[in-house]
């Protein structure tokens, strides 16, 4: 979810949740609530917050913000409006790597194991030379060995110059293959699993009635024909640096059963060898069939659950049951959960990826959230978990600051707790059985 993530993502806004997000059980609450709790987030998009690499600032990225003049492909404005990533606290400085032995995974992931991962959003900048991203993976990776995570995922923009547009480019934010083989050898020399995942930035789509969902490129040959070309070098990297998985595409409702995908697809495995796989938006996956011809789907989830703030574990599992039972009441071995996470807020489980609102900071809200995640993910014997989201730039040991997005869980010490509890379980894994 967020450039729409992003603005869920930031991951961020609950934008055409309409489009995106169909709730019906949200329409018995009572109006002044829905309209106080639900009604902006969805106004403004499904996914969860991102952050601009070096910021914890949020930034529209997946479901972004309006365009400006000079974005684009070529200089993409960030969404404070500058071209460059705004300053702010938590952030890693260039100087100095970090000290001691670099950590290791105690049990790296093999087939059939759980992945048990987390999302690290990157935007990179020609600022930033081959020390600082080394150091900088370094930095990420001896926290989520940390939080005994066995799993990372690397997700990062690019971008489209509007709406309709066939074209697909690198841009600001979108990181250099070589960067990328960077990151990709610190985090597998300390044994995560990897996956690539480049996300369309969503900033010159014109949220809220433009995301990622729902472009409509004037020419579906051509996107496909420009997309094949933009991903090739990263396909390349993926497959040097050994990945498990490499995403072709995020959130792609509107695009999702053309035929191009095939060819995409056939294309993309001769070039890498691992798993290609597609995540999906969640109101998507429970709606319907989600027609791209891969090997895994992964889902990202925000399902909004009907419950106070002061709700049980066992009441957010329900709600989640609820949710996925339109799909299937069965075990979902082939499934993961490709990005989950809620804001640390009061009012959050009606609209986890909200990620515009700031309501009151309610840590607990967001540790039963993961504590309830985890337990659906073992009941239902999926494949795995990655939370969104850590930013690459961050500093994941800094506490939040009242001005940095409520989604953030890095340095919040009861949603870590959870985490480690989660990755720590002695759940076995979805082994190879199933379907769905």
């Amino acid at each position: 979810m967020k450039n729409e993530k992003n603005a869920p993502h930031t991951k961020s806004a609950e934008n055409a949740r309409k489009k995106r997000s169909k709730v019906p059980l949200l329409a018995v609450l009572p109006v002044t609530v829905t309209s106080l709790v639900i009604g902006l987030p969805f106004v403004v998009g499904d996914h969860p917050l991102r952050w601009r690499a070096g910021s914890l600032a949020p930034a529209l990225v997946l479901h972004g913000s309006p365009a400006k003049k000079g974005g684009g492909p070529d200089g993409t404005v960030l969404a404070n409006g500058s071209g460059t990533a705004p300053q702010a606290s938590g952030t890693a400085a260039d100087a100095g790597a970090p000290t001691g032995p670099a950590l290791k995974v105690d049990k790296p992931w093999k087939p059939g194991m759980p992945e048990w991962g987390v999302q690290i959003f990157w935007e990179d900048t020609k600022e930033h030379g081959d020390a600082y991203v080394e150091k900088q993976a370094r930095v990420q990776a001896d926290y989520l060995v940390g939080l005994k995570a066995n799993a990372v995922s690397v997700s990062f923009p690019f971008y489209t110059e509007g709406r309709t547009s066939t074209k697909l480019a690198a841009g600001r934010g979108t990181p250099t293959p070589e960067h990328l083989d960077t990151v990709l050898r610190v985090f597998h020399e300390a044994g995560l699993r990897t996956t690539v995942r480049p996300t369309l930035d969503e900033a010159a789509l014109i949220p809220p009635e433009g995301w990622r969902g729902n472009i409509k490129p004037t020419d579906k040959t051509a996107w496909f024909a420009s997309y094949e070309a933009l991903l090739g070098p990263y396909l390349d990297v993926a497959q040097r640096r050994q990945a498990a998985t490499f995403v072709i595409g995020t959130e792609l409702n509107s695009m999702e059963g053309h035929p191009g995908w095939k060819d995409l697809i056939t294309q993309a495995e001769k070039r890498f060898k691992g798993e290609v796989s597609y995540d999906a938006n969640w109101d998507n996956y429970v709606n319907g069939r989600i027609a791209v011809p891969v090997t895994r789907l992964g889902v990202d989830a925000y399902f909004p659950v009907k419950a106070a703030d002061d709700a049980s574990v066992d009441e957010l599992v329900a709600g989640w049951n609820t949710w996925l039972d339109k799909k299937s009441k069965e075990a979902l071995p082939r499934i993961v959960l490709s990005e989950a996470g809620i804001s640390a807020m009061d009012g959050a489980y009606q609209a986890p990826g909200d990620f515009y609102t700031k309501r009151r900071v309610n840590p607990a809200v967001q540790a039963n959230w993961y504590k309830a995640v985890c337990e659906v993910v073992r009941e239902r014997k999926m494949a795995g978990v990655y939370w969104w989201s850590v930013s690459f730039g961050a500093d994941p040991k800094a506490a939040p600051q009242e001005h940095d997005s409520r989604l953030n869980f890095a340095g919040r010490p009861d949603s870590e707790r959870e985490i480690r509890a989660c990755f720590g379980s002695d759940y076995p894994g979805p082994g190879t059985a199933g379907a769905h």
